[in-house]
């Protein structure tokens, strides 16, 4: 059986990564970029444990046979049909006898794969251990007020060949109270770590990065201490645009999409709801909710902005002592343009090579 570390496998080029946990596992946290293809059910995978926990390993082993033996055919015929050009590797939770068994099963068939030892388990402790490891030198830090646009600015700059990490969209949250809308429930802080090193893998061999200004936890997710101190001592820019651009920035991103789906109201209720517990101005709420009510979605984010956001933003600036450029734009385009004229000017230019191996 041909087994794999942990260390060999971020080292491979375009693996083939076959996660044969039960659902909730995976969904609990996985490999970036693998395919889950589950031995058990969840329910299948209950059972197994619950007769492991009152009548002993042999029971549960023969059970756990019992429930395997009628799948092995469709099983191998997905894994077959998933496989292109790259080393399939397979994995379960500390690569145990679930993956130990499928590896086993496509050697019968034919079909050569390698079994990552110490599984998912072992992915997660390197990838704790390396992440402290891996950040470039010099962070430089993009804040502005809320609806700026900062997370489409940092798209075009990755567009241009800067390094980008995109918190936002590794933490599947944006960062407010508004910030799973059209996301889902957010990432957990296991897919939020993998997804970092994936980010950081990529830029590898940079001096620096690019990053937007959050708050330490985004959604479920909390960042490492030390990005966060990277970011809180690096270069920052500070981007402005007009009100009008910022509201219609947030009708873009928060309410075309969305807006006719049956779970939208209720969903911008709920925030608001949290929102209007911090506003002390009677007139302010009055507003908002009848705003609400018209579905006057421009309104009410513009008097968010003005009464909510725009007043709480001052004092998370104050956390960063780098020095500050402003930048002033109409539109995210313009923006990044000239970001990247100011990052030139700073001697911080586009990457043209960056890892993309794993």
């Amino acid at each position: 059986m041909k087994e794999i570390q942990v260390e060999e496998l971020m080292r491979m080029k375009n693996p083939i990564i076959i996660d044969i946990r039960s659902p909730i596992e995976f969904n609990d946290g996985a490999i970036p970029g693998a395919i889950n293809v589950p031995l058990f059910s969840d329910s299948e995978r209950e059972e197994i444990g619950t007769i492991y926990k009152h009548e002993g390993q042999a029971a549960a082993k023969w059970r756990a046979m019992e429930l395997v033996s009628p799948k092995i055919p469709n099983l191998l015929q997905t894994i077959k049909s998933i496989k292109a050009d790259g080393e399939l590797v397979i994995h379960c939770w500390r690569g145990g006898m679930r993956s130990k068994a499928v590896v086993t099963f496509l050697e019968f068939a034919g079909l050569f794969s390698w079994r990552l030892v110490g599984g998912y388990k072992a992915f997660r402790n390197y990838i704790l251990e390396k992440l402290p490891t891996m950040l470039p030198n010099k962070a430089v830090v993009l804040h502005g007020l809320t609806g700026v646009g900062k997370t489409e600015v940092l798209k075009i700059l990755k567009k241009k060949g800067f390094s980008i990490l995109d918190l936002e969209e590794m933490a599947g949250h944006r960062g407010s109270i508004f910030g799973t809308i059209g996301l889902g429930e957010g990432h957990n802080q296991k897919t939020f770590d993998g997804l970092l090193f994936k980010g950081l893998q990529e830029i590898q061999g940079s001096d620096y990065f690019l990053v937007e200004a959050e708050s330490k936890r985004i959604g479920k997710a909390v960042q490492p201490e030390e990005l966060m101190i990277s970011k809180f001592t690096g270069i920052n820019i500070h981007l402005h645009t007009p009100i009008e651009q910022r509201v219609q920035q947030l009708v873009t991103e928060y309410v075309e999409p969305y807006k006719e789906e049956s779970w939208y109201i209720e969903k911008i209720s709920l925030g608001l709801e949290k929102v209007l517990r911090r506003v002390k101005d009677n007139e302010v709420r009055n507003k908002l909710n009848q705003f609400l009510i018209e579905r006057n979605y421009p309104d009410m984010i513009q008097l968010l902005l003005e009464h909510y956001y725009d007043p709480r933003y001052d004092h998370a600036r104050q956390e960063y002592v780098g020095e500050f450029f402003d930048i002033h734009a109409e539109h995210p385009i313009d923006a990044a343009n000239k970001i990247a004229a100011k990052l030139e000017e700073l001697s911080i230019s586009p990457n043209v090579a960056v890892n993309n191996n794993f």
